[in-house]
């Protein structure tokens, strides 16, 4: 019962910070409502599925909220290069597209590497392998989800 208030708790202390950045720059409306739906269900997901205290969720979530952000900056970044790619480019260009693109996916690497040693000071090894797999299963789920029944907009944390 403890675990469900502290849960609850941070749902609302973070529902905000989630809301602004799910709703930014997307003209707002419904699909930012969505957005932000979507990233509670997430925090939520993560955070049963982590186990994470109270205390370790104080500290992990500015973290990992952080990363989040950067790695969505690198995969927009990564996505807007395979996007250029035209039949009017000359081979070289192609190269050059690509391998900014590898690049890209290296920079992505990188990062994770870097939070994977930052979110162990914050939580245990143990949990920082639950997460990385927390965040696989709820993009399964997300998919899963959108391509049977349409967009539901609640995730089950169990």
């Amino acid at each position: 019962m403890l675990r469900l208030f502290s849960l609850v708790a941070l749902l609302l202390m973070l529902a905000p910070t989630a809301h602004a950045q799910g709703g930014g720059g997307l003209g707002g409306g419904r699909k930012g409502q969505r957005l932000g739906q979507l990233e509670n269900a997430k925090i939520a997901f993560i955070t049963n599925r982590v186990s994470l205290t109270q205390e370790q969720a104080q500290k992990f979530w500015p973290l990992y909220n952080e990363f989040s952000a950067r790695r969505r900056e690198l995969n927009r970044s990564g996505r807007l290069l395979r996007r250029d790619v035209t039949d009017g480019m000359t081979d070289q260009q192609i190269r050059e597209n690509f391998n900014q693109a590898f690049a890209m996916r290296q920079q992505e690497l990188n990062l994770e590497k870097d939070y994977f040693d930052k979110f162990q000071k914050v939580i245990a090894l143990r949990q920082v392998v639950q997460l990385f797999q927390a965040e696989r299963d709820f993009t399964k789920e997300v998919i899963k989800r959108v391509a049977g029944a349409g967009a539901q907009p609640a995730i089950n944390t169990d």
